[in-house]
């Protein structure tokens, strides 16, 4: 496992102090990630600040035009003049439709926008964990990658539909409310601005408790999600070992831990609110008597009051609102982080820059002083090992569990890299090959035999897409599963997940082997795929297998002797080496290992 990918699940979803430089670093990811989602579209979000700057404009001119026509509208009107006025009304009325109109578009604006950026993350998320090697999948939980799908999107999709109204508008009125208060009078500007001293420093403490608090819920959050998923993914194991009540027990505590975690949120948001909003009357009755008193002296019209007042008022709208949203706002800016964190995760596995072409291979295998680690520290799992694998030999290997037999498989297949050494497909290193070139020349059947929804003709056609039902049925035949196909209630147009097409494991593996054949690669690698066969089916694979493993490079991984009998050379791994390598018959007359495992095979039987 790579470093960056052991601190990715360490700070991702648990409570962590990172350093100031881990902290600056996740910023910039974040940071560039929401630049790369905003470049495509910069050109709509410049049309939505214009919309915004106007539409807010609009909006606040509303009070001024009101204080005009009370201070010059009125005297005129009375003096039999009522054009001021019907000129003040009608620049109120259109003020407030040009402000709706133009909200009305950048709010929808907003939605499309952020929408369009959310498709193209999601997107780039499902592509990005499609593309990461096994390593990657096998250390970053699947609750986690769920989480980035659903909870940490969900709270994006709020900041992109909402964020541009609240945080750029309320942002944006509260400015022009106190450049107009200001230039109106800047007495009441001075009352202004001391108000806002309080209001700020209960702001600050309020994002400061929200943060942290926030944060909490959000960890929280996704570790219910990876308990979930996880109980749920290995429901059978929790089945057969009655691990319900633990379970529960395990659940019960990480919901107990995060309805605490919203509960402390909410009362600060319930301190913050509250406290707000007395500071708004407390600011409004103080410009309501600087005011009153500068209008009995004469020092300020009764119109320009009104507005002032109108004002007040309205200037801590927007921080209302902003603190509304400040919870959603903290947990989007905490998802984009994951969300950046984790594509930033670099494979080991990484496809070629300039790949050597391979579009048809003979099937030649060759590990050139090979050997391999799963992690920089740990054991070595294959010593230095040279191996030649001409092409069109069917090799056995065995030996004891975790003898090291699945590991060149995997090496093989380029589900790992070598640690040392090279991995050779027709003299070619695997990682100068392209990945589509790799999948198309090599194919590995694994004993978890996985169906997609669907139909059976459409898993089976997953080894060469495009395939025609005559291909696909062609397969079938060849490894023995079409005469269960045919007994299912649609035959091959069965639907695997579907009332009455369900598959047994064994079934499932015939099919597997049925997808692997129509791919007709040229290096075909069983690893333990006969080990959920029952005896009967067992014998049918053999048949198939001796059909069509004769001319392709074959590699076999079974405990079971009776796949191992069929290959041409046998390979006993030991401890991460080869310590026996020959003909099964050789093997036995020689008396080593191998004729052990035969030895006791046959008293089995």
């Amino acid at each position: 496992m790579s470093t960056t990918t052991v601190d990715q699940n360490q700070n991702d979803d648990e409570q962590q102090t990172p350093t100031s430089a881990q902290e600056t670093a996740s910023r910039n990811r974040s940071f560039a990630l929401l630049g790369e989602l905003i470049s495509p579209v910069k050109g709509q979000f410049a049309l939505m600040a214009l919309m915004v700057i106007v539409a807010q404009l609009a909006v606040v001119a509303g009070p001024a035009i009101i204080a005009w026509g009370i201070n010059v509208g009125l005297p005129e009107l009375i003096d039999g003049n009522s054009t001021p006025a019907i000129q003040a009304a009608v620049l109120t009325i259109g003020a407030a439709i040009v402000g709706g109109i133009l909200t009305f578009g950048y709010v929808r604006q907003s939605v499309v926008v952020g929408q369009k950026m959310l498709l193209a993350l999601r997107r780039r998320v499902f592509r990005f964990t499609q593309r990461q090697d096994l390593e990657f999948h096998e250390s970053y939980t699947s609750g986690r990658i769920v989480s980035r799908q659903t909870s940490d999107m969900e709270a994006l999709r709020e900041l992109l539909d909402s964020g541009v109204n609240v945080m750029v508008g309320a942002s944006l009125a509260m400015v022009f409310t106190i450049v107009l208060i200001v230039r109106m009078d800047w007495v009441t500007g001075v009352v202004m601005l001391l108000m806002l001293i309080p209001c700020v420093l209960l702001t600050m403490w309020f994002q400061k408790r929200s943060r942290i608090e926030y944060r909490a819920i959000r960890t929280h959050s996704a570790r219910l999600i990876v308990h979930f998923v996880e109980a749920m993914a290995g429901i059978r194991a929790v089945k057969a070992f009655r691990k319900e009540d633990r379970n529960q027990a395990e659940f019960d505590t990480l919901a107990q831990d995060y309805r605490d975690a919203s509960m402390r949120s909410i009362r600060v948001f319930g301190i913050y609110q509250p406290a707000l909003r007395i500071l708004a009357n407390v600011t409004i009755a103080a410009v309501l008597i600087v005011g009153g008193f500068r209008v009995l002296s004469d020092d300020l019209q009764v119109g320009t009051l009104v507005a002032l007042v109108l004002y007040s008022r309205r200037f801590f709208q927007p921080v209302d609102e902003i603190a509304n949203f400040y919870n959603a706002f903290q947990s989007a800016v905490s998802a984009l982080e994951k969300i950046a964190n984790l594509l930033a995760v670099q494979p080991h596995v990484k496809e070629s820059t300039s790949p050597v072409p391979l579009p048809s291979s003979s099937g030649k295998v060759d590990f050139e002083d090979v050997s391999f680690r799963y992690t920089e520290d740990g054991p070595l799992v294959l010593k230095p090992m040279d191996l030649h694998i001409p092409a069109g030999q069917t090799i056995a290997l065995v030996g004891q569990t975790g003898a090291g037999k699945s590991t060149v498989a995997k090496l093989i297949s380029r589900f790992y890299d070598a640690t040392e050494g090279s991995v050779q497909l027709d003299g070619v290193d695997l990682r100068d090959i392209s990945m589509e070139d790799l999948t198309s020349n090599i194919v590995m059947v694994t004993q978890e035999a996985y169906l997609f929804s669907g139909t059976v003709a459409d898993n089976i056609a997953l080894g060469k897409p495009g395939a025609s039902r005559e291909e696909i049925e062609t397969a079938a035949r060849a490894i023995g599963a079409d005469s269960f196909i045919e007994q299912l209630p649609y035959g091959y147009d069965t639907d695997v997940n579907k009332r009455g097409g369900r598959v047994s494991a064994g079934q499932r593996q015939l099919i597997s082997f049925a997808r692997a054949f129509l791919a007709d690669p040229r290096v075909l690698i069983l690893d333990e795929a006969t080990s959920s066969l029952d005896i009967p089916s067992e014998r049918m694979v053999q048949e198939g297998l001796t059909k069509l493993l004769g001319h392709r490079t074959s590699l076999i991984i079974a405990h079971r002797l009776t796949t191992v009998m069929i290959a041409d050379r046998v390979l006993v791994v030991h401890g991460g080496e080869v310590v026996e390598d020959g003909s099964p018959q050789e093997l036995v007359a020689q008396g080593g290992r191998f004729a052990a495992l035969y030895q006791a095979w046959q008293d089995s039987m």
